[in-house]
């Protein structure tokens, strides 16, 4: 009998006892459903943090300092929620324009911008009965391109806005809804009273506001969300009295290796920071920090695939089990086989290949389970389903190697049949 025949039969000996052959597949079916589910999920999950986080720029380095004496990465907490500006640490230990322009010189054909930011303080901007919370924060002409601000009217700060420490503003649609309705803003003025100082600052652009999925989103009204309201960088250094920064951002050039480029500007502030006692430098990059999550997202999901593809176990067991009662019934014959002629190895093969047949049946339906059950669930967190072929092709093949694995002792106990004895069987 060749593999086609030997496939056919399989068929109709399921087809013969449809409702039995369901219920041994359905171990199988749970068990690739479950696992190419939470594939398939994770590899949405994995997908859209990296194009979120790909978005807030993937050449983007983050340069913080970071005190000797404290443990943990206080660079990654800047670079989450850190506002840069001087806070209550000392003027000597802080970032200052100089080594920046060092900085620029010395990795002029890696860099493309250097952002910088300062908090200046939060407060409102009032006029009449209407009002809007805002964050003041001064930015360089670079910050815009560090952050992916998209403008909407008008224009962001530039260098002669810095260099001649003029007061004007750049806000978001949001404040603009609030304080001008439907009026054109550019070229409004707006009083604004923030950090304990109160200045009028004229509206050259309005930006996007965007929700900060990493920090939770939105969560006040518009009425009452507070946006941030950017001057000119050197406008918020009179205010604040800040003679450097905490935290920058450093924009590498397309296709620069950003591991490489993290370890040589740490070197490079070696030179200033080698004989500080209390501060350093630390650098992270958003390409790492992609990696970092990834892998964590990885390692959850094949924990979670693990613990799901028990089921297989169990599934492959039932295989083995009906089987044998399969192998127990055809008796008669396998013994009439025997007897014309069929082989040990024919009669093997034969009942491997049921074996298979059943799992890799119930492998495609529990494929096609389990990728609905993925779009399913993408669906619901918000995220494009993706389910990868080579998923697809690992849980055929796996579904199959079931069938080998489990099938081989019932299909070996049957071509060890005596064929007197098998025509003999009742």
């Amino acid at each position: 009998m060749n593999m086609m025949e030997n496939i056919k039969q399989s068929l109709r000996s399921l087809w013969a006892n449809k409702m039995r052959a369901f219920l041994t597949m359905l171990g199988i079916i749970i068990g690739i459903g479950s696992v190419i589910a939470i594939l398939t999920l994770g590899d949405s999950l994995s997908g859209s943090v990296s194009e979120s986080m790909a978005g807030l720029g993937a050449n983007n380095v983050t340069l913080s300092l970071q005190s000797k004496k404290e443990e943990g990465n206080q660079g990654l907490m800047m670079m989450m929620g850190g506002s840069g500006d001087s806070g209550s640490i000392d003027d000597k230990n802080l970032i200052t324009d100089f080594m920046l322009d060092d900085l620029r010189a010395s990795f002029d054909d890696e860099l493309r911008a250097i952002s910088i930011s300062g908090s200046v303080g939060s407060g409102q901007t009032t006029a009449g009965r209407r009002y809007a919370n805002l964050s003041l924060t001064g930015a360089n002409e670079e910050y815009a391109d560090a952050n992916s601000i998209a403008i909407l009217k008008g224009r962001f700060l530039n260098a002669r806005d810095d260099a001649g420490g003029k007061k004007v503003a750049v806000v978001s649609d949001k404040l603009v809804g609030n304080m001008f309705g439907k009026q054109d803003p550019l070229g409004q003025q707006i009083t604004v009273s923030a950090g304990g100082h109160v200045a009028v600052y004229t509206i050259v652009g309005v930006y996007k506001y965007e929700a900060s999925a990493m920090m939770g989103g939105q969560t006040a009204s518009d009425k009452d969300l507070s946006t941030n309201v950017y001057i000119p960088l050197s406008t918020a250094k009179k205010v604040t009295g800040m003679a450097g920064y905490q935290r920058v951002t450093l924009i590498t050039q397309p296709g620069i290796d950003t591991n490489g480029f993290t370890e040589n500007v740490e070197r490079f502030f070696d030179k200033y920071y080698s004989r500080n006692e209390d501060y350093g430098v630390s650098l992270f990059s958003m390409e790492s920090m992609m990696d970092t999550v990834t892998s964590m997202l990885g390692t959850i999901q094949l924990a979670v695939a693990a613990i799901a593809a028990i089921s297989l176990l169990v599934g492959g067991i039932g295989v083995m089990n009906i089987m044998l009662v399969s192998i127990t019934e055809r008796t008669r014959e396998i013994g009439t086989r025997k007897a014309i002629g069929a082989t040990n190895g024919a009669i093997r093969v034969q009942f491997v290949v049921e074996a298979i047949v059943i799992c890799l049946i119930g492998g495609i339906i529990g494929i096609a389970l389990g990728i609905a059950l993925g779009s399913v669930g993408a669906s619901l967190l918000g995220t494009a389903a993706t389910a990868s072929a080579s998923t697809i092709l690992l849980a055929t093949g796996f579904s199959m190697a079931i069938g080998v694995f489990f099938g081989y002792y019932p299909a070996n106990k049957a071509a060890k049949m005596d064929p007197i004895d098998a025509l003999r069987y009742e």
